[in-house]
């Protein structure tokens, strides 16, 4: 065979497998994609959602005796009627002071082909209201739930230093309760609760635009990667402890519409990983046949398109047992696993078609660079990229420099070498 059918062959081959590679990519994402959405909601019934805790809402009710005057008509006659009614009226206020404590404990479950940022939290919240009306009145203090379907264990508020929790009857995820007010009262509130939820929690200080008096939230961790919601403000001060960090957010005085929040570290998704190495997996082929074609060339060894067909195949096997054993095992245990078998593939047939030293020396360090390396660099979140073109820049170089002096025209048109057949010696 000439070098030119060779070189189609073995384009025929690469083609292929890289059909086979975006297939099998597409699969990944299905299986991901749908064990997500089948189980995303039975654990969020188990552990709870994505929860976000409003500020107490408070309301300032009072009642005043007003005059009205309307027109009747008696008799033909129409007559002006004044009377004295009571009016309601109604005011929203925010606290004179908020003081919380917010402790965030990670706790990461894996179900199929995903991982899951499930916390649990420990909340508790202490506000005062100033009551600057003249006039006395009743207050209506009402508590959202941040998940009107989770699980809040001791759960306890108490206003005006009563505890109301025994009376506090949830209604629609909500608690209202009332308590008589008078001019220049302080009326301190308190709040707690252990409960779960899942990704990212977060403190809504006020409905839209809020001026926050005399504000404190501190915050701990048990999980060193910590990372903020979109539109949320960053932490007034932060010191790392010995398993995650301390944050305080401290206002004297401050007008925003922009939450507090941490979002849960997440880690890598098999499913998505699997998706990912599959899809870029003819980069990482494309650069081991053209070092193997090199060598072959340059040594002058004949190594068949059928040969890279198998070698391809050998490379395939890696990425189709790491796509349907990272569901049954560990991350890492499957990358080994797959590495391991896809590299005895390669070396245990090139043993037999070239020679040993070429096995387990040229091909299997090219298996390791190309295919293991490359897969290595997806592990490296915002480094891929760079990895990948290092690779790439470095293969260029080495292939350069391999090849400057072959010539290619009458490389292209020489036959490939016939292997040599052992014969016996005979005798006479």
């Amino acid at each position: 065979m000439s070098s030119a059918k060779r070189v189609v062959g073995i384009i025929f081959v690469f083609g292929v497998v890289s059909i086979a590679w975006v297939v099998l990519g597409g699969i990944m994402l299905s299986r991901s994609s749908t064990q997500s959405g089948q189980l995303r909601g039975s654990v969020s019934e188990l552990w709870g959602s994505p929860q976000s805790q409003q500020a107490p809402a408070l309301v300032f009710h009072w009642d005043t005796m007003e005059e009205r005057t309307s027109t009747e008509t008696q008799d033909g006659r129409e007559r002006i009627v004044r009377r004295v009614e009571r009016v309601h009226h109604t005011k929203n206020l925010m606290p004179a002071s908020t003081k919380l404590g917010v402790d965030l404990t990670l706790d990461q479950r894996l179900k199929g082909l995903v991982w899951y940022s499930l916390y649990n939290v420990d909340f508790k919240g202490a506000w005062e209201y100033q009551h600057r009306e003249p006039i006395p009145g009743q207050l209506e203090v009402t508590f959202n739930f941040p998940d009107a379907s989770g699980i809040y264990d001791n759960f306890r508020i108490a206003v005006d230093k009563t505890d109301r929790g025994r009376d506090a009857t949830p209604v629609d995820g909500r608690v209202s309760l009332f308590v008589e007010v008078q001019p220049g009262q302080r009326i301190p509130i308190e709040i707690g609760y252990r409960s779960r939820g899942m990704d990212q929690w977060r403190y809504v200080p006020a409905p839209g635009v809020g001026n926050l008096e005399d504000f404190t939230l501190a915050m701990t961790t048990d999980f060193k990667a910590i990372d903020f919601p979109a539109n949320t403000m960053s932490p007034s001060t932060r010191s790392e402890t010995a398993t995650g960090h301390a944050l305080e957010w401290k206002f004297a005085r401050a007008v925003t519409g922009q939450q507090i929040g941490m979002v849960m570290p997440a880690r890598i998704q098999p499913g998505e990983m699997a998706a990912q190495l599959s899809f870029s997996a003819p980069i990482s082929l494309l650069f081991f046949f053209l070092l193997m074609f090199v060598l072959a060339t340059l040594r002058n060894i004949d190594i068949h398109p059928i040969n890279y067909f198998f070698l391809a195949s050998a490379f395939f096997a890696f990425h189709l047992l790491f796509g349907y054993s990272v569901d049954h095992i560990q991350l890492i245990p499957a990358f080994v696993l797959s590495s391991a078998v896809s590299i005895i593939l390669v070396v245990s047939y090139l043993r037999l078609v070239v020679s040993p030293r070429f096995a387990f020396v040229e091909a299997a360090l090219a298996q390791l660079v190309y295919l293991v390396g490359f897969s290595l660099a997806h592990f490296w979140d915002g480094y891929t990229g760079l990895t990948v073109t290092v690779l790439s820049v470095l293969t260029l170089f080495l292939l350069m420099q391999l090849t400057g002096r072959i010539r290619w025209g009458e490389t292209a048109g020489r036959k490939a070498p016939t292997p040599a057949v052992a014969t016996a010696a005979v005798t006479p």
